[in-house]
């Protein structure tokens, strides 16, 4: 059986890792001071997050509509694709999901839709386990338990140079409750099953770049490692240089999305990691 692949820009996959394994990533919608942007097309990281302080409002993210899901879907099956997995944003925060569902509705049981519970390469990751898992001539129903087996051994844990993007998105209502203590310090977080947790804060980037680590080290034997940032490329190079993983994989150096950078802020940084 020839299964397809669909997910979406959030996933934060590599473009020549979507080529390669022939991934259909819908673009998400970026709205700067009334204005759209698709992600990755109309606008730049580097100039979104250059940008950012001079916004007159909060960036924000708007719906992507079912027909670019439903475009992607007859893509595949065109190519003689029989099957596809749809595999989006954490449905907890992000329509993105629930618009991709829609889609799928009108073509039965040939897609399995998965709410990842995941944002960047939390969802990457996933998409990219199940290529190739693909690749190798998995079966739609190992796919599936694969998929679930993943989910569970992802780890996801960001160091924030900020909160104010946070409680400004209004997302996490421990933010709002804390922002008056936290604002001037280094807030850390941890995304699981779509639920944002507050992991404490520090006072300095070289603090925040040391806890990152101590969380990346208890996640022990590492298959798959993505160093994510908002701008902050030369921090997390350096960071990848200081941690020196052995892995199965070539690490990963992503400059994330601005659907979730408009929530965190520029200069953070944050891994993302699969437990063998």
């Amino acid at each position: 059986m020839k299964i397809g692949l669909v997910t979406d820009s959030v996933a934060d996959i590599p473009a020549n890792l979507l080529e390669k394994h022939k991934i259909e990533a819908v673009p998400a919608v970026i709205v700067i001071d009334g204005k759209g942007y698709l992600d990755g097309v109309d606008i730049t990281r580097q100039e979104f997050y250059s940008r950012m302080p001079s916004f007159k409002s909060p960036a924000t993210t708007a719906a992507i509509a079912t027909g670019e899901f439903e475009l992607r879907y007859e893509k595949l099956f065109s190519r003689g694709v029989e099957k596809i997995f749809s595999i989006h944003t954490a449905s907890q925060l992000s329509g993105i999901y629930n618009a991709a569902r829609i889609a799928a509705e009108s073509f039965g049981d040939k897609i399995q839709m998965v709410d990842s519970g995941q944002l960047s390469l939390g969802i990457g990751f996933q998409v990219l386990e199940a290529a190739d898992a693909i690749s190798e001539g998995a079966s739609f129903d190992e796919l599936s338990k694969m998929l679930s087996s993943i989910q569970k051994r992802i780890k996801l844990v960001a160091a924030l140079d900020t909160l104010e993007y946070l409680r400004r998105s209004g997302r996490v209502s421990w933010a709002k409750a804390r922002v008056a203590a936290l604002l001037r310090l280094k807030p850390m977080i941890e995304l699981s099953y779509g639920k944002v947790d507050n992991l404490g804060a520090v006072r300095t980037t070289r603090a925040s770049n040391r806890e990152l680590k101590k969380k990346l080290e208890k996640v022990g034997k590492i298959k798959r490692l993505a160093i994510l940032h908002t701008n902050a490329e030369e921090r997390a190079h350096q960071f990848l240089a200081d941690f020196i993983p052995s892995l199965e994989t070539e690490p990963l150096v992503v400059n994330i999305t601005p659907v979730v950078g408009a929530h965190i802020g520029p200069k953070g940084i944050g891994f993302v990691a699969i437990k063998k």
